[in-house]
């Protein structure tokens, strides 16, 4: 089969003919119908990765084409939309509920004793994050899946798995948002946005969204925020103060730079919470004055994939997005071949680029 390779540290993503195993144990085979192109992959790909070779892509769409012996969840004809997270099942986080802190996730991919799931020219490549979603199939641990609508359309339900969890799922999951809250939601990207339509979903009564570019900013109005700050322009504490009339009750740093976070904290009301979610400096962090934040009662809390549950999360977003409830369509930017990556990353600096997508996997 074709997949995207990154041979090494910088050097880009490159077709080549890659053998994909026979699925065993929990494996399922899948058709990939889109793969979304995540920062997180790119990060791999520039200065973060160790192991290459690699088929690296986390958000991944396709038809469940063969499935392994022992597979329960799923079965050959379902759409499915993959997920980074990897949890086995049966470890204490998993069966309270907390599948997304998994304690034992090397479980979901082949052991070291074990062929690999990807070869080229007889040298095993790695795969990212269980995934491997830039090539034409993928072989993904069931736990790693979630069944959609026939109806849910490619490119938007393969943001599903990363983006959307993470952003809508802050809100709900991590924070759980109650009808009449005020939200700050700092960086309009596309996990940003998501962030949005999980406030709306939760009735929040205050959403403001905060960034640097008017062309994000305008876009966040689409996705339901009821204020806009420029930052550049603006002094976003006092804005954001002005707003609320004492601060908010939930603040987001989709952004992750000291500076901001900084600022993000001064936003909170009494009993107010900081989510942070964003790494965008190697120096990212906040220093929290202890007293100030127990006589206001405040909490800062980090959140990894918007607490999810992938199996409940991922269909409940799908469903949404039927219902015209969701806003995704307005995410996908533009739709790419599986050999314009390296052309899709860099069409990403532009910020009116929400998200690209690979749909021609040909």
């Amino acid at each position: 089969m074709k997949a995207s390779v990154t041979k090494g540290l910088g050097q880009g993503f490159v077709i080549e003919d890659v053998d994909l195993a026979a699925p065993i144990g929990h494996e399922v085979r899948v058709e990939v119908k889109a793969s979304g192109l995540c920062h997180s992959d790119l990060s791999v790909a520039t200065f973060l990765g160790q192991d290459f070779p690699i088929v690296l892509g986390h958000e991944v769409a396709g038809v469940v084409a063969e499935v392994g012996p022992e597979v329960t969840q799923v079965k050959v004809g379902d759409h499915v939309v993959g997920s980074l997270i990897q949890y086995c099942g049966s470890c204490v986080a998993c069966l309270s509920g907390r599948t997304w802190i998994c304690r034992r996730p090397e479980r979901t991919v082949r052991g070291a004793d074990e062929a690999p799931r990807l070869s080229w020219r007889g040298r095993p490549v790695a795969q990212g994050m269980g995934l491997g979603g830039f090539a034409q199939q993928a072989l993904i641990h069931e736990n790693q899946l979630a069944i959609v609508p026939d109806a849910m359309p490619w490119a938007p339900a393969a943001l599903l798995g990363c983006g959307v969890l993470t952003g809508a799922g802050a809100v709900l999951n991590s924070a759980e948002v109650r009808h009449g809250d005020s939200v700050v939601i700092i960086g309009a990207g596309g996990v940003g946005m998501n962030a949005v339509s999980g406030a709306r979903i939760a009735g929040a009564e205050t959403i403001i969204v905060v960034d640097l570019e008017d062309a994000k900013l305008e876009r966040a109005k689409t996705f339901g925020a009821t204020h806009l700050v420029n930052s550049r322009t603006t002094d976003p504490v006092a804005e954001v103060r002005r707003i609320t009339g004492r601060g908010a009750d939930h603040v987001f740093d989709f952004v992750g730079i000291r500076a901001v976070t900084a600022q993000a904290m001064e936003m909170l009301a009494f009993g107010g919470g900081l989510y942070l979610i964003g790494v965008g400096s190697a120096d990212a962090g906040i220093e929290v004055n202890s007293v100030a934040a127990l006589t206001a009662s405040q909490k800062v809390q980090g959140v990894y994939m918007g607490s999810s549950n992938l199996k409940r999360d991922i269909p409940l977003y799908a469903s949404l997005y039927l219902q015209g409830r969701f806003h995704l369509d307005e995410l996908v930017s533009r739709e790419i071949a599986l050999a314009d990556i390296d052309e899709g990353y860099e069409s990403l600096k532009d910020g009116k680029t929400a998200r690209v997508v690979i749909t021609d996997l040909a």
